[in-house]
């Protein structure tokens, strides 16, 4: 927010805080529920570094936490809705059509057994195995910033499979297992629902499964998604002959055939990779979708680490033509969740819930998706250009009123009296040259010395 004046920072603060709870405050029937979520939402954006309900309680000068606490459990308003509430909010300011929804999880490490989804599985978050939380999120990410979008818990095999568990921990009728492609395509379709703008998805390995591919060509939005090394490619349709695992070809292609790119601007420069895109086939948006027209290309798409060579393989969906500085550029902004999910955690307290419960979670959540929404949104404002000043408009020179031109008698009786030199027979004075030195009515007249 660099050049923006404390004063402006402020107001901007102020504004989209209270049109945010503006938008929320529907979702609650009671008006002390409604200013509890607003002090909620203060306590998220709070300088605490820890989110717990005694320390949101003590930044909202209440006697206790059990205000806060019942905003996620006791309190009767649906997480959904503000999930929505959240999209529409932060899809004001960022929208573009060439904007990028990125699938992504994370952990939320946890003691014990009864905190519901939790259980040992692998996360990102700690690079193992271990006792955690897993959630799903969607993003937005486009020109004008990233938000959060959507999100879901994924519940492992051994809690659908156990009914007084799913019971206890509250979870809807309904909530079986689902995997977490199933969840990512929930989300895409539920985007799409909503009439959200975006013309592409993109996603680490986990997601690039062929039903999420599938659904994405019916939908005629194109794609970047991991890949595993393993994956077998071959090319048809009259391309250059390709076949064999994303790691074999990447092993067999020329060194003419790589291209050093940056996929986005980092913490300390231009992201630089090699980068190899295939075209393997050429393909009928109408084989899809009858009501979709125009030729798309499936392709594999490479990245190879400078430091140590290490590749990283991705499955592709565009238009023809599309180049690889496009889709290098999709993949990059896959970087924007991982950003994300690190502010959310450090400033917002995306992982310091204290619920057990199935809407205790969503409902902390989508409070910290909201809380992340106003933060982009500000973001985007206050480094938005400035519009050009207009220079101030100088006052019009009053003009001075038209004389009538005298009658034909009347000018001849003024040309007899008029004293000799003067023209036309009147005697209005010469306008003097004001681009000349001195006023030539000021010089002597050349005999002036006699």
């Amino acid at each position: 927010m660099s050049g923006v004046s404390i004063e402006a920072t402020l107001d901007l603060w102020a504004s989209e805080l209270r049109g945010a709870k503006a938008q929320m405050r529907p979702l609650f029937t009671q008006e002390r529920v409604a200013a509890s979520a607003g002090l909620f939402l203060d306590g998220l954006l709070g300088a605490e570094r820890r989110k717990t309900g005694w320390m949101r309680a003590e930044a909202a000068g209440d006697p206790g936490p059990w205000r806060q606490q019942a905003i996620l459990g006791r309190g009767r308003w649906e997480a959904d809705a503000l999930r929505d509430v959240v999209r529409d909010y932060a899809l004001e300011t960022l929208t573009e059509p060439d904007a990028v929804l990125v699938i992504d999880e994370t952990g939320f490490l946890k003691q014990g057994r009864a905190s519901c989804g939790v259980g040992r599985q692998y996360t990102g978050s700690a690079g193992k195995i271990t006792n955690c939380q897993v959630g799903v999120f969607a993003a937005y990410v486009s020109g004008k910033g990233h938000a959060f979008v959507d999100r879901a818990l994924y519940l492992p095999k051994d809690w659908t499979r156990d009914p007084a568990r799913l019971r206890a921990a509250h979870v809807p009728e309904g909530g079986g297992f689902a995997t977490k492609p199933r969840l990512a395509l929930s989300m895409i379709e539920r985007a799409m629902a909503a009439g959200v703008a975006f013309a592409w998805v993109a996603a680490d390995t986990v997601y690039g499964t062929g039903e999420v591919e599938m659904a994405l060509r019916r939908a005629g939005k194109g794609y970047v998604l991991g890949t595993h090394a393993t994956q077998p490619f071959s090319s048809w349709f009259g391309k250059p002959e390709v076949y064999g695992t994303a790691e074999e070809i990447a092993r067999s292609l020329d060194a003419s055939a790589w291209r050093r790119l940056s996929a986005g601007e980092g913490t300390k420069g231009p992201r630089l990779c090699d980068w190899a895109y295939l075209d393997l086939a050429d393909l009928e948006a109408d084989e899809f979708n009858r009501d979709l027209s125009g030729t798309w290309t499936r392709g594999l798409l490479i990245r190879r680490s400078m430091a140590d060579g290490r590749c990283a393989y991705f499955s592709t969906w565009c238009p023809a033509g599309t180049s690889i500085d496009t889709l290098v550029a999709v993949e990059g902004r896959r970087w924007a969740i991982e950003d994300a999910f690190e502010t959310a955690k450090n400033e917002l307290g995306l992982d310091h819930n204290e619920t057990r419960s199935w809407h205790g979670w969503h409902r902390h959540v989508s409070l910290v998706m909201l809380a992340f929404a106003v933060l982009a949104t500000i973001r985007h404002r206050a480094n938005a250009p400035t519009p050009p000043k207009t220079p101030p408009r100088l006052p019009r020179t009053p003009r001075l009123p038209r004389t009538r031109p005298p009658s034909s008698a009347g000018r001849s009786r003024r040309s007899a009296a008029a004293p000799p030199g003067s023209r036309n027979g009147t005697s209005a004075p010469r306008t003097p040259s004001l681009g000349r030195s001195g006023d030539e009515r000021t010089k002597p007249p050349h005999n002036a010395h006699i």
